[in-house]
């Protein structure tokens, strides 16, 4: 069986996901890839050849690879814009192009990386090139205000301003963000706003910075560049498998955006596909075992790469392949660590089974049950959020956004949330222990009703599975609290995500957002928590708690401690709207 002539794999696998037959030939590739990029690492050529087995086997002893590489990160001899760049090069390069073509078999896969080149895949859509025959974005950035790499809801994610600094200060990538301090918490804390680090480093010189200190609300320049509102606008041509991260740590909404843009237009069911991981980001190309301190007792990422990415690329580039064996969505289940085949998302099983919006309300004595309030049940519950002392979105010392030299960064959505459940300026709300399995799918909401003394504040709302206090085999285990979904929501954009306002202090207003989508069983024996806070630091921004024009130059004395009220009360109800899984 060999490869359809000419036909083009557009997918987002990796830096250097590239691999030959013949070792000495792939050695010379690599090293002459190398010498053309030098901002490649040796650590970057060992990942290729750990992770490209798998593609090396799909691919036969026949075939030529071209990496499509963005124009502005390496030298090499194109650009990059978008779609028109993409219609222009594809042709070249599928008949006859030279750059690093490892032999002459005919066949053109393209390979493309994960994450904000993730999006590439995507652009290649936009009035697609005839030769594409399907397109696999992992992890792709999508929105970059709503919540993926820059800005989640209007809280702006400070930690990435290293990203945007060693990217873009210079065009070989030799410019290094620097620091001063050991733990990030205490560098982004003495700045005082992320505008004042970036005036410190000159980022001002860079573009992109000078962009998102012009557009800190989610105006045309960043709904116009979303690439599910794109999608949105155009016809369905090529299949697509989107693969998602049920733990990324980057891109957490992308991927799942784009698919409830584009599903609809897919009335045959047979051109979009969903792929849902137990995974950080960009895990499904890498061992997929474990993910901190969680253990799924298998190597999901291999299943992934063998059991679905495979016969779905042989069923469109190689002469005849039968029909995949794919389901529409292949959704890990995680409590349970098992894959589930499903028909649509979200849909909860294969069959016999609904998805319902259910209510899970906080209730006076810090509780959650299914119960709403009571009339005579206690209002409210109360902290008091200091921007001198923010919440730590992890425990000290906050180390920097990084896959390299011992950094944690890809964990960080599955650390133990202990160490925030027992601040004063965190709110605890806990369920009574489960006598049975509960299942959601689908997107929570949170649906908070809340004041604050000041004019404006950040609220973090996450949704845990407390673990029982012992775990037979992982005594570590023992009382985890798991966080398996959660996000925050800048308030001052409860009204418009384009306009901000000033909040109206002391007064209970709603806020409802939708956080992260889960696949997720709570087991019997376990608890489910929410917890409520007002700072997600240093990974975060601080909120002043006091409404500015523009929170990048907040000044040292915008930042005030506030009293924040979490409302239980009849007609003031908080809840989670879970998307229960029920069956008759």
């Amino acid at each position: 069986m060999r490869l359809k002539k000419f036909s083009v794999l557009f997918i987002a696998i990796g830096l250097l996901q590239a691999q030959s037959q013949r070792v000495g030939q792939y050695h010379t590739f690599m090293e002459r890839l190398k010498m053309q990029m030098n901002n490649v690492t040796d650590a970057d050529l060992d990942r290729t050849e750990k992770n490209a087995d798998w593609l090396r086997e799909y691919m036969g002893k026949t075939w030529s690879l071209l990496m499509l590489l963005r124009g502005h990160n390496y030298k090499l001899p194109m650009l990059f814009d978008g779609a028109r760049s993409y219609m222009a090069t594809v042709p070249w390069r599928c008949e006859g192009g030279t750059v690093f073509q490892l032999d002459n078999a005919g066949y053109c896969p393209l390979s493309n990386t994960i994450s904000y080149d993730g999006f590439l895949p995507l652009m290649a859509l936009v009035n697609p090139h005839p030769a594409l025959k399907v397109s696999v974005p992992m992890n792709p950035m999508v929105d970059g205000w709503m919540g993926d790499d820059w800005f989640h809801y209007g809280a702006f994610r400070q930690q990435n301003m290293g990203y945007i600094y060693e990217q873009e200060a210079t065009r070989d990538n030799k410019a290094k963000w620097w620091t001063s301090h050991f733990d990030d918490y205490d560098e982004f804390m003495q700045a005082g706003s992320a505008g004042e680090l970036g005036r410190r480093h000159g980022l001002e010189q860079v573009g992109f910075w000078r962009k998102i200190l012009e557009h800190p609300s989610y105006d045309a320049f960043w709904r116009e560049q979303a690439m599910d509102r794109v999608l949105a606008r155009q016809p369905l041509k090529v299949p697509v498998m989107l693969v998602h991260s049920l733990w990324d740590q980057e891109d957490i909404y992308g991927a799942m955006a784009v698919y409830k843009a584009i599903k609809p237009k897919d009335t045959d069911n047979d051109k979009v596909f969903l792929v849902m991981g137990p995974w950080h980001h960009g895990q499904e190309i890498d061992d997929g075992s474990t993910l901190g301190a969680l253990k799924f007792n298998s190597d999901t990422s291999l299943y992934f790469q063998r059991e679905i990415l495979r016969p779905f690329l042989d069923q469109y580039l190689k002469d005849g392949a039968p029909k995949a064996d794919v389901p529409p969505v292949s959704a890990y289940e995680t409590g349970t660590n098992k894959w589930r085949r499903l028909p649509a998302w979200p849909s909860g099983c294969a069959s016999g089974c609904t998805v319902r919006p259910t209510p899970l309300y906080l209730n006076a004595g810090l509780k959650l049950s299914y119960a709403a309030p009571a009339p005579n049940d206690t209002a409210f519950d109360e902290y008091v959020s200091d921007p001198a002392k923010p919440v730590p979105f992890r425990a000290r010392p906050s180390q920097p956004m990084g896959y390299s030299n011992g950094l944690t960064w890809s964990q960080w959505l599955v650390d133990d949330q202990r160490e925030a459940s027992g601040r004063p300026d965190v709110a605890v709300f806990v369920s009574d222990v489960l006598g049975a399995q509960m299942k959601i799918s689908g997107q929570p909401v949170a649906n908070l009703v809340a004041s604050t003394s000041g004019t404006d504040s950040d609220w973090v709302v996450k949704l845990i599975d407390v673990y029982p206090d012992e775990v037979a085999g992982q005594p570590a285990m023992g009382g985890y609290q798991l966080m398996v979904s959660a996000d925050i929501f800048r308030g001052r954009y409860r009204e418009s995500f384009e306009t901000p306002k000033a909040i109206a202090s002391d007064k209970p207003l709603p806020y409802r957002f939708a956080l992260p989508n889960v696949n997720h069983a709570f087991l019997p024996g376990h608890r489910i928590m929410v917890q409520i806070q007002s700072a997600w630091f240093p990974l975060y921004d601080r909120n002043p708690q006091t409404f500015v024009p523009n929170i990048f130059w907040a000044k040292p004395g915008d930042y005030r401690k506030a009293t924040q009220r979490i409302y239980h009360a009849l007609g003031q109800a908080t809840f989670i709207e879970l998307p229960l899984v029920t069956t008759p």
